[in-house]
């Protein structure tokens, strides 16, 4: 089967600006093809979206530009920010500006850093003009969710209780949140019975698309039926967002006929229209696992449904074609999106740079390396990784990484540990083994924690050599590494709250 990209002759009312894109005239070119959906659901979704043609759906980066005083701003704050992080470990700060510890605070949420988030928060507590505010809370118990720390989430809601707030529909729903993605399930199920108790904080279809993410995040598909269960008992339909969710779920657990019966109550539930994010999902399922044929199928219906195509779909279908080894296929949606004035992204970028790197077609990965480079998109540490793994493979890493590494050293790109783990592995494999200590050491410089597969790689390393104590060396390194964090993790965590 051909995904079928119309001529963009044949299409009509689309802006020629890169920063505008309108995919909703998108149809398959055989016409004649049948949909297995009622007729009367296609004309109700064409409707749908034709109202949505003028829509903006990006913004071209150009088109904002901060004036120096925005800019003076924007370093102030940033100064501001900094200044309150050093202070959070003091005990005699009291009356500090609330902007900047407030803009601290959600910078450290907003990142996930949920240590810097707790020691910031007993900063603002001491405050003399502080007033506790159940928003706070819930953003922190969600940010605490993220990070997985469901026994300090719990315990922060114990704080919140002796302030003598009274917990919201949004802090129980964030509690609810924090206790499944931590794979505590019977403390966020008691959790919800206990808001079915308090007026005003009924668990509604937010809290249960809530911990059905959970479950499917975790794989926990045996919970799903009975949260389905209790809901329609409860008189709550499901929304678009939760259909969403759990045809993801599903769909990342190679489970499609549940993925699709789940696609087809949507449809029928006549109060739910699948989206993008519907179409991505069950796309990209079929694609992962090479199913080629299911995938582009599935594009086609939704293409009946009036469902338009974003650039994720069709980084899914380049990199779902790539991986199969449909290289062609691959260039004519990359063809299409540059007709469709669809430009490619880092992720775009990444993705091909990376299909190409494993087939070990160094010339392409290289064209597109230089491609991206000159169409202003920055590389980032994903597309050094990718460039290393692939000259490894190669047999390319005395000629070619050295030149990877000047580059980074030359640029603003900001490293990660991943990045290093393959530098080290590259190193590693050709027994260049000065270098894999090296690349060690500036691992540490960059302030990227070593993880399990940095020291497996390097252990590995050293008994290929027959360097055993070195070997030995490093794996005790390892258990006092992976020991130490456990620890502090745990005083940590006691200590914040």
């Amino acid at each position: 089967m051909e995904l079928n990209f119309i001529d963009s002759s044949n299409l009509v009312g689309f802006s020629s600006s890169f920063s505008k894109s309108n995919f909703n005239v998108i149809v398959p070119l055989n016409p004649s093809k049948t949909s297995k959906f009622p007729s009367h659901f296609l004309v109700r979704m064409g409707k749908k979206n034709s109202n949505n043609n003028n829509i903006e759906t990006s913004k071209g980066f150009h088109q904002k530009e901060y004036s120096k005083g925005n800019l003076s701003r924007i370093l102030r704050t940033e100064a501001a920010v900094k200044g309150i992080e050093k202070k959070a470990n003091s005990q005699k700060f009291t009356n500090l500006s609330p902007k900047a510890v407030l803009e601290a605070l959600d910078d450290s949420i907003a990142n996930n850093q949920w240590e810097s988030s707790l020691k910031k928060f007993e900063l603002l507590r001491r405050q003399q003009w502080y007033e506790p505010r159940t928003q706070t809370y819930a953003k922190l118990l969600t940010m605490l969710g993220k990070c997985r720390q469901p026994r300090v989430a719990s315990l922060l809601f114990e704080r919140m209780l002796s302030e003598g707030l009274k917990p919201t529909i949004y802090v129980y729903t964030s509690l609810v949140g924090a206790y499944g993605l931590g794979g505590l399930f019977d403390e966020a199920f008691q959790t919800i019975d206990e808001m079915k108790s308090v007026s005003n904080c009924k668990p509604n279809i937010y809290t249960y698309s809530i911990v059905i993410n959970c479950c499917m995040k975790l794989r926990r598909f045996d919970l799903i039926d009975g949260i389905l269960g209790e809901m329609s008992y409860l008189g709550i339909g499901c929304s678009t967002v939760t259909y969403n969710t759990i045809i993801d779920g599903y769909g990342k657990a190679e489970m499609f006929e549940l993925m699709e019966n789940t696609l087809t109550d949507m449809v029928e539930s006549g109060r739910c229209l699948p989206d993008v994010f519907t179409l991505n999902s069950v796309v990209w399922a079929y694609g992962n696992v090479e199913r080629i044929e299911e995938m582009e199928r599935w594009y086609d219906e939704f293409q009946h449904m009036g469902v338009s195509p974003d650039i994720k779909t069709f980084n899914i279908l380049i990199k779902s074609y790539g991986k199969a080894g449909m290289h062609e296929k691959m260039a004519s949606v990359m063809e299409f999106m540059e007709k469709r004035f669809f430009s490619p992204t880092i992720v775009t970028y990444n993705v091909v740079i990376d299909i190409f790197g494993k087939a070990k077609n160094i010339e392409k990965m290289e064209y597109f390396f230089l491609t991206m480079k000159y169409k202003g998109v920055k590389p980032n540490s994903i597309t050094y990784s990718s460039l290393v793994s692939a000259y490894s493979k190669a047999g390319l890493i005395t000629k070619k990484i050295g030149t990877v590494i000047k580059q980074i050293e030359n640029s603003d790109v900001v490293l990660d540990t991943p990045f290093f783990n393959c530098v080290i592995s590259a190193f590693g494999q050709a027994r260049e083994l000065s270098k894999m200590e090296e690349m060690y050491l500036k691992m540490i410089e960059n302030k990227c924690t070593p993880d399990h597969i940095t020291f497996s790689t390097m252990i590995q390393a050293y008994h290929s050599l027959g360097m055993v104590e070195a070997a030995q060396e490093l794996e005790m390194k390892a258990l006092e590494t992976k020991n130490s964090l456990v620890s502090l993790s745990r005083t940590r965590a006691q200590t914040r709250v």
